[in-house]
């Protein structure tokens, strides 16, 4: 199969006629054409996904395609923008017609259910790297930045932490029991919290995704901010399925596991007590930012600025 005939049959059928009406021109020119609309802003990011580095070897394609698009677009629920289409940089190692359909379907799942409509692309050969690059669009200067903490607001995340992380512990299980599986769908099949993202915009002084871990995510918006932050291990939220799993040591994988992909936000208390209750109901409050710069758990300062810097590619052990 040559690379025309492979964007034809499995990523062209990826553009959406009922995506993003902002998406003037998609595949099939040398760029595509974005509008817009007056009044927006254009919020953009890119992720890169290498074989054995950011998932398994061997791992099912089809897991593949959403898992990769929805690490993309957390990043525009973080800002609070609402999706409108990505691109697809794709390295194969080899054209691998039943490789591609399965990938091609979770793509197109997760493109579905995200909002997003494939706008372009490339492909090439060499070993399996996924580059996507994800488009949303806010109102104009309302993007929820990392650098608008203040002290005395709520610290917040939504959903449980730790499954994802746990789920590594799992990936091989031949047939895994109900909790195992739990935690592995949390890792396969993210979710994005694409709506909370926009709900959270008038709301929200600052944001991140927790894709590095709770702890070394909220120090992104600490050092963003010039602010510090205390949270209470006991006010963490942890999913039931791990805490059977990991007992005691279920808190540690939430504070400090990544792939979870929710939300770590900080909201005004003023806010946050007029905030719906539909909203509040998807969200924990975990602590509070102070002025004194550092991070506290339960009182007892546990983390610095080079200790919670999260995965980082060229300073790993081998």
């Amino acid at each position: 199969m040559g690379e025309f005939e492979l964007i034809r049959q499995y990523f062209l059928p990826l553009v959406r006629p009922h995506g993003s009406h902002s998406v003037v021109v998609g595949p099939g020119d040398d760029c595509a054409v974005q509008n817009i609309p007056f009044g927006s802003d254009l919020v953009f990011s890119i992720d890169t996904l290498v074989e054995g580095v950011h998932f398994p070897v061997d791992y099912c394609p089809d897991y593949l395609g959403w898992r990769a698009l929805a690490v993309a677009a957390s990043d525009l629920a973080a800002m609070g923008a609402e999706p409108a289409c990505f691109t697809l940089a794709l390295t194969l190692p080899e054209a691998d017609e039943s490789w591609l359909r399965d990938f091609a379907l979770g793509l197109g799942r997760a493109a579905d259910s995200f909002g997003l409509t494939l706008a372009g692309g490339d492909t090439t050969r060499g070993p399996l790297t996924l580059s996507l690059q994800v488009h949303g669009l806010v109102e104009e200067g309302r993007a929820i930045r990392r650098s608008g903490a203040r002290a005395g607001d709520l610290i917040v995340v939504s959903g449980t932490l730790g499954d994802a992380g746990a789920a590594l512990d799992y990936l091989g299980s031949c047939n895994p029991a109900a909790d195992e599986q739990h935690v592995l769908e949390r890792y396969h099949h993210p979710e994005p919290r694409l709506k909370l993202g926009v709900a959270l915009r008038h709301l929200a002084t600052a944001a991140i995704d927790v894709s590095d871990g709770l702890l070394a995510d909220l120090n992104h918006i600490l050092e963003a901010s010039s602010v510090g932050a205390s949270i209470e291990r006991a006010r963490v939220p942890v999913s039931q399925p791990l805490a059977r799993l990991k007992d005691s040591a279920a808190i540690e994988y939430a504070l400090h596991s990544g792939d979870d992909y929710e939300l770590c936000a900080t909201i005004p208390e003023t806010r946050w007590a007029k905030a719906p209750e539909s909203l509040k109901q998807q969200l924990t409050v975990i602590g509070v930012i102070e002025s004194a710069i550092g991070l506290r758990l339960d009182g007892a300062e546990v983390v610095s600025g080079s200790e919670a810097t999260g995965f980082d590619h060229f300073r790993r052990d081998a």
